[in-house]
């Protein structure tokens, strides 16, 4: 990978023996392993057990999760939040793992709509729970700052299974509670 940064520094008009540019492409390559990590992570490894048995029935949410990704596109990032919920079936999992779930879709080149099914499909499979909901809202650099160059837009996906699909009242209180908070 060094050796391929080196050559996109030539090929935009840089000097890679420049003083400032001597270690860029280490770093670089430092960069993109951690922000591609999520192809090399293990989802059992990331719950590590840390699903248990809870006759709970409330709604679990766990909202203005960061996300930071790269679109496929371009290689630009996108970042935003991510709201998570589910509705437990005699299982939850520890709430650190959520976020977590996350970063390792996140950190893969990525679609915001593809990022957002993803994580709801993989909360399912983990809990396999009554339903799950995920929405995410990011901006995009891709938009930002080349192409149509748009500051403030902002995409808002989502992913409903099971009862978050089925019934408009568990989703309106997945809504209700991620807007304010309550």
């Amino acid at each position: 990978m060094e050796d391929a940064v080196k050559k996109i520094l030539t090929e935009i008009g840089e000097d890679p023996s420049r003083e400032g540019l001597l270690d860029t492409p280490k770093r670089v390559a430092k960069a993109y392993d951690f922000l591609t990590s999520g192809y090399k992570a293990n989802l059992t490894e990331i719950v590590n057990g840390a699903i248990f048995e809870e006759h709970v029935e409330g709604m679990v949410i766990v909202r203005d999760i960061e996300l930071y990704s790269l679109c496929e596109h371009h290689l630009l990032p996108f970042f935003g939040r991510a709201h998570v919920a589910y509705i437990p079936n005699k299982k939850i999992i520890g709430i650190s793992k959520i976020p977590r779930i996350v970063d390792v879709f996140a950190r893969r080149l990525q679609v915001q709509e593809r990022l957002t099914d993803q994580v709801a499909n993989a909360i399912q499979e983990i809990l396999d729970p009554i339903g799950v909901g995920v929405i995410m809202k990011a901006k995009h650099m891709c938009m930002m700052m080349r192409g149509v160059e748009k500051q403030n837009s902002e995409l808002l996906t989502s992913c409903m299974l099971g009862e978050f699909r089925d019934s408009s009242i568990t989703r309106n209180e997945f809504l209700d509670l991620i807007r304010t908070g309550q």
